[in-house]
């Protein structure tokens, strides 16, 4: 009675927003059981809130819901209540009839009390619309121990999130689904919950990842044997990631992965249940439970972004995986935010460095992982080059009045200075990292352009020396403090986006 009262409820299509994932699992016989986004409805009817921020100043909440029933989130709304203070998400709405909320995570197992993800930390353009996803670091959790629906003690279940292939690490566990009601380890089998990052349990694996495995309690699978079958399988790396797995409780499984900007999913793994440590996987024990951004005992070391994630009841089919890929890809993660070439919040820009030196040289990172800026060339018609030098502008992550940028092509990773020397880095949520990353405009030190003045250090600025690029005085001990050519070194020239 519950699948049918769930599809009936949200199943229709008679409304002006065009089908969500949950219409579409729901119309094809396994309902969504619980629905978390905080970008957007995941039903076409939906027009509830989304999720709550708490403010630092007074502690007063507010409900962040929707522009229009069935679309997506109103951050307007979240930036005029955090004006001047720091928001934290304490709540995530379930969508579906069921209202599986989540909220910040107690202690576990293996684990501290967790605190919730700042609101702002991750903001995206998802179909146009500027929005805000949730950026999990060490130590943010979200839990709910005492569900209705969800799978339990064998039941069939599909989940799948999307999540971004850039703010990753090794650590235990960036998870979203089900898992323990008493936030311990209680043996093999009882989790069944999505995993996304760059742990390899069981070696063998390929390339370096992050992949899409299978949490199922005492070990992360990429196949009922624990290690990687597939040879291809060496990594979801796009800035956005489907990422999809399902289980029918018995005897069958399968993990999926895509780019959730386009394309199709690749199923990684399709076969049984794990036959390794020792059994206890067929039947699965789940226990009903929903994680977020930790393991089930609160193991909470992992990095990772949510953008929206939906569990079900019931066994999806691969067409309905594909349909609900289809959506995904349709809304368009990660799209321009139509705002280029200044420093207004938000705007797409690329840096041009006025040092005589070095004539259309950029402002940069290079590589996959944490890395120095650099000042370097960019070839015409190379895209990567392009994107890594292009930066969204974010008001200052210590001060709003100043600025922070933010890799377009990696969410969550800002420019910081480290020991003077500026980084590409993923944003921690430590005080330290919110100051070194941020920047205060000023004039030109050059007298033309920008300059861009340390928040902690203000006697400062962005320079560029021997084409690394540091936070340097006009004057000082260290090498790039050289008052040779400091006027030019440290000003900019603040261009429109070389990559679109």
């Amino acid at each position: 009675m519950l699948a049918a009262w769930l599809i009936t409820t949200h199943g229709g299509s008679a409304h002006a927003a065009a089908l969500g994932p949950c219409d579409i699992y729901g119309n094809t016989g396994t309902p969504c059981v619980a629905a978390h986004s905080t970008t957007r409805a995941l039903y076409a009817s939906y027009d509830g809130p989304l999720y709550d921020v708490a403010r630092f100043s007074d502690s007063k909440v507010k409900k962040i819901g929707l522009l229009t029933t069935g679309g997506y989130a109103n951050a307007a709304a979240q930036d005029a209540f955090c004006k001047n203070t720091v928001c934290m998400i304490t709540r995530i709405y379930d969508q579906s009839p069921l209202h599986n909320d989540l909220t910040v995570e107690g202690s576990g197992g293996n684990g501290h009390a967790d605190v919730g993800a700042r609101a702002d930390a991750l903001p995206v353009v998802v179909d146009g619309h500027a929005v805000y996803g949730l950026l999990v670091f060490a130590g943010v959790g979200y839990r709910n121990d005492k569900t209705i629906g969800v799978a339990t003690n064998g039941q069939p279940e599909g989940m799948y999130m999307v999540t971004s292939g850039t703010h990753v690490n090794g650590a235990c566990c960036f998870d979203y689904g089900n898992a323990e009601v008493n936030n311990d380890d209680n043996g093999n089998g009882h989790m069944d919950a999505i995993n996304f990052g760059t742990e390899c349990w069981f070696a063998k694996c390929y390339g370096t990842g992050p992949w899409v495995q299978a949490d199922m309690e005492n070990g992360l699978f990429a196949s009922n044997e624990g290690v990687s079958e597939d040879t291809a399988n060496t990594g979801n790396t796009s800035p956005f990631v489907t990422a999809l797995i399902k289980n029918n409780g018995q005897n069958a499984m399968a993990i999926k992965a895509g780019d959730a900007t386009q394309g199709l999913l690749s199923t990684t793994f399709s076969g049984g249940e794990p036959v390794v440590n020792g059994g206890g996987y067929s039947p699965m024990h789940q226990e009903g439970a929903i994680v977020l951004g930790t393991g089930g005992d609160n193991s909470n070391g992992s990095i990772g972004s949510f953008f929206e994630g939906v569990m079900t009841a019931g066994f999806p089919t691969d067409a309905t995986d594909n349909e609900v890929q289809a959506n995904i890809v349709s809304v368009g993660y990660g799209g321009a935010t139509g705002i280029v070439g200044n420093l207004k919040s938000n705007a797409e820009i690329s840096l041009l460095t006025q040092s005589p030196c070095c004539q259309d040289y950029y402002l940069s990172h290079q590589g996959s992982a944490s890395t120095a800026a650099v000042i370097a060339p960019v070839a015409t018609g190379n895209a990567t080059e392009a994107a890594d030098a292009t930066w969204i502008v974010r008001p200052g992550l210590a001060n709003a009045t100043c600025l922070s940028f933010e890799a377009r092509n990696r969410p969550g990773d800002y420019l910081r200075h480290y020991n003077f020397q500026l980084m590409r880095e993923s944003y921690d949520g430590t005080s330290q990292f919110e100051e070194d990353g941020t920047f205060c405009p000023v004039k030109g030190n050059d007298g033309s352009g920008k300059s861009f003045q340390s928040f902690n250090y203000p006697t400062k600025f962005i320079r560029d020396y021997n084409y690394n690029v540091y936070v340097a005085g006009d004057g000082g001990t260290n090498a790039w403090d050289t008052t040779i050519g400091f006027p030019n070194d440290s000003s900019w020239t603040v261009k429109a986006p070389l990559s679109p």
